[in-house]
């Protein structure tokens, strides 16, 4: 079924053919060639095509089933990508509170009073002592702040901390710090840099949370002498409560690094007080844990009335900071608008197949960037040894940035000019950054230049490599195997093993949907450097035929290596496929070229992932909508309104007598639950999430019989090693590459041309018919 009225919206299926060196009989040649919509010409299609990563590029190019698919729109809005994390307990994560726990209140208050109790008290015995410790200048100092503190008005006057004398001798600068958390409860000390390299100063500074005005710490850093607080706050935090303030991010359509470094700049704290699993994506609506050091709950509620689309939340005081990997995976909630298909059957045997068979396991395109450098080819040129090749690929101009960036990466390509470079590049493209910083220190340098880049951005390009060599053997194993049965050299864990899988999939690796561009996300990955329990080569093993006849595994448990140093390849011809295409690009998987050990695969651990993953809980159903504007699924902040509107709602009705029903229960309606798929059952689901997938009525509000769209709205989870967007590709059979959401088929194009021309035809007609009825015209002919 074509709409014409609908073709501007939708995305449109784009199949590749396998590479020759690997095609078979077995390949369904599907081929279609694409015409970009009306308003977009050829050439823009052909530049967007050189500037975005493409999925066949990067080894994406099979399914699980044979069925045609469909079209939709993915991330039409923003709203339309939910995403709560599920913790290790297997709790989905919701913002369900913006309060502060009266527990958390009352712990606080009881802190405080015992701090407070301490201001008013005589400290000549201390100060004494300070100055047999310090001397007299620093004591006399410090006697003059306390004396400040004491006096100070509740006028919310700020208290200036003080600096004390230059140090260059950091065992004394110790027996300060010990002093202090000893002495004075209610201060706190840390180290700041003194007037030259070899001596650094300590400043003292007033506890936060002390006298009602302590809120107002955050000053601008001015007014700090331009160097933040330490992040590690104060060591005198109250016994009862844990160091680690643990709430809920809820953000939209910003990045985790974005939302935090916007939290800790209006806290006046450094990133590297916070801690969560995972980053979420950023064109999204997601729900995370974050954890943050000694800070109070308070402030951080305080903050809810001036963010903008972040809201924090769920305040509780944990014992450990949160670490990257730290989650089970994610709950999605992905609505797909502009919904068209030949009928809902065809909606139902998809989503009933990737319910049943899952999706094929692939890294996704965030995974590589979507920018003209893909990120695996920076890692080939660090595994090669190539180390000026790799800072040329991360500096040089690239097609598709912002002009900003273009500008700045073309001025430095040109002149040479580090200095200058920076004062343009943007502070979020973390890597050049970095890069040009050490390079001015070490000109030529370009080994050094790469080890500036922060641990977990630089292996970034390593583990794309990896990534890449991954999708393509899992490629190759469906086209070659098929996806129905285990074959005689694939790899399985051992049956009966404890460890051979976790709750939520084999890999524990950390990655989610997390970024939908490498480069707008602070250029990192969140799963590099995240220490992973590895699995030992002992647990694996290649089926056998007698396995097969057996039926020990089945296709579920396959599984494919990442390269690595501690690994098994296939014992079929699927290793081959690793050892080719690393030998294209100049790389031996065995041997390392050079002794550089965190770019080497010879000394990259590797490990395994599940090639089939199957999407958890999966609950889906059709919409009618009429406004594409209006969301068509409940977030987390939504719920939290309407909770609080529900009791004084229900007392309005009462008041009035009026029971009816709110005309806003029509502006989403169910068209069908036709879901029979219910692979695992979370007990940790919400009452509205059980509620999807039930058999609901087929009834239309009248007013949206006419003119209106179908949405496809899915829920499940997902490991965090494993792609949404994996999983609604294997839906659609469409790709997920940013230039395809702009072309139609061939086909729909000649039936779009032939459209207008019909319309060109008619407006010709009526045009020729008004010259000849029009009667001044008329004699224009006969004269």
């Amino acid at each position: 079924m074509w709409c014409p009225s609908t073709l501007s919206l939708r995305c449109f299926s784009f199949l590749k053919p396998y590479p020759s060196s690997y095609r078979n009989s077995n390949y369904r040649k599907t081929t279609t060639a694409t015409i970009p919509i009306a308003g977009c010409c050829l050439n823009s299609l052909m530049e967007t095509a050189k500037t975005t990563t493409d999925e066949f590029n990067v080894g994406i190019f099979s399914y699980v089933s044979q069925l045609p698919g469909f079209h939709a729109i993915l991330k039409q809005r923003y709203s339309d990508f939910i995403v709560n994390e599920v913790d290790k307990d297997g709790i989905v994560v919701h913002l369900t509170s913006l309060e502060v726990p009266p527990q958390i209140v009352e712990a606080i208050q009881e802190g405080e009073k015992e701090i407070l109790n301490q201001i008013g008290k005589s400290y000549t015995v201390e100060i004494e002592l300070f100055r047999s410790l310090a001397g007299d200048s620093d004591a006399e100092r410090l006697e003059a702040f306390i004396t400040q503190v004491a006096t100070q008005s509740e006028d919310n006057s700020y208290i200036y901390p003080i600096i004390l004398s230059p140090n260059s001798d950091k065992a004394h600068r110790t027996a300060i710090h010990n002093f202090f958390k000893e002495k004075f409860k209610f201060l706190v000390t840390d180290t700041v840099d003194g007037p030259d390299a070899s001596r650094k100063c300590i400043r003292v500074r007033l506890k936060s949370g002390v006298h009602s005005n302590r809120v107002r710490n955050f000053k601008k850093l001015k007014d700090r002498g331009d160097q933040p607080f330490d992040s590690r706050g104060s060591n005198n935090w109250p016994q009862h409560l844990g160091k680690f303030l643990r709430f809920h991010l809820y953000k939209e359509n910003k990045d985790t690094h974005e939302a935090i470094g916007l939290i800790g700049k209006m806290l006046g704290i450094q990133p590297r007080s916070f801690g969560f699993a995972g980053t979420k994506d950023k064109r999204s609506v997601s729900t995370q844990r974050v954890t943050v050091f000694k800070q109070h709950a308070s402030r951080l509620a305080a903050l809810n009335d001036r963010l903008i689309g972040i809201r924090v939340g769920n305040f509780c005081h944990v014992t450990e900071k949160l670490l990257l990997g730290q989650l089970l995976g994610n709950r999605f909630t992905i609505t797909l608008q502009g919904v068209v298909a030949d009928s809902e059957d065809t909606i139902k045997m998809s989503a009933d197949s990737l319910g049943k068979r899952g999706f094929i396991n692939y890294f996704g395109l965030q995974r590589f960037g979507i920018g003209y450098m893909p990120t695996h080819l920076i890692g080939a040129a660090l595994l090669r040894g190539e180390w000026k090749s790799a800072v040329s690929m991360i500096l040089d101009p690239r097609e598709g940035e912002r002009d900003v960036v273009r500008k700045a990466r073309e001025y430095y390509k040109e002149s040479g000019d580090i200095e200058g470079t920076l004062r343009q590049l943007p502070r979020n493209l973390i890597a050049e950054r970095a890069i040009l910083q050490c390079m001015k220190k070490c000109p030529g340098n370009y080994l050094q230049a790469l080890k500036a880049i922060p641990t977990t951005l630089r292996m970034m390009y390593v583990h794309s490599y990896q990534s890449y060599l991954w999708n393509h053997a899992a490629s190759v194993r469906v086209q070659k195997y098929g996806t129905d049965e285990v074959v005689v050299g694939d790899l399985v864990y051992f049956k009966g093993d404890d460890t051979e899988r976790e709750t939520l999939g084999v890999n524990s690796e950390c990655e989610d949907d997390s970024c939908d561009d490498m480069y707008d996300c602070s250029n990192s990955d969140p799963t590099s450097g995240t220490h992973h329990p590895e699995r030992k080569n002992t647990h694996v093993k290649a089926a056998t035929a007698e396995d097969i006849s057996l039926g020990n595994y089945t296709i579920d448990d396959v599984i494919l290596p990442l390269p690595g140093s501690r690994v098994s390849y296939p014992t079929n011809d699927i290793a081959k496929v690793y050892h080719d295409l690393a030998k294209k690009d100049s790389i031996n998987l065995a041997e390392s070229v050079h002794s550089i050990k965190e770019f080497s695969i010879t000394s990259i651990t590797g490990r395994y992932r599940r090639v089939f993953q199957k999407p958890m809980a999966l609950e889906w159903e059709l919409l009618l909508y009429t406004d594409g504007s209006i969301p068509l699924a409940e977030m987390d902040l939504e719920k939290i309104a309407k909770d609080k509107s529900k009791h004084l709602f229900k007392e309005e009705k009462r008041a009035n007598g009026n029971e009816d029903k709110n005309p806003s229960d029509c502006m989403r309606q169910p068209m069908s639950f036709q879901n029979d798929i219910h692979p695992s059952t979370d007990h940790n689901e919400t009452e509205d999430e059980r509620g999807l997938g039930k058999s609901q009525s087929n009834s239309f509000c009248d007013s949206t019989s006419q003119g209106a769209q179908m949405a496809l709205k899915l829920s499940f989870t997902l490991p965090a090693s494993s792609y949404a967007t994996m999983a609604i590709r294997e839906l659609l059979k469409t790709s997920t590459s940013r230039k395809f959401r702009k072309t139609v088929t061939l086909e729909e194009f000649v039936s779009l041309l032939l459209f207008l021309l019909v319309l060109a035809g008619v407006g010709a007609f009526f045009l020729v018919l008004q010259l000849f009825t029009d009667k001044n015209y008329q004699m224009k002919l006969i004269s």
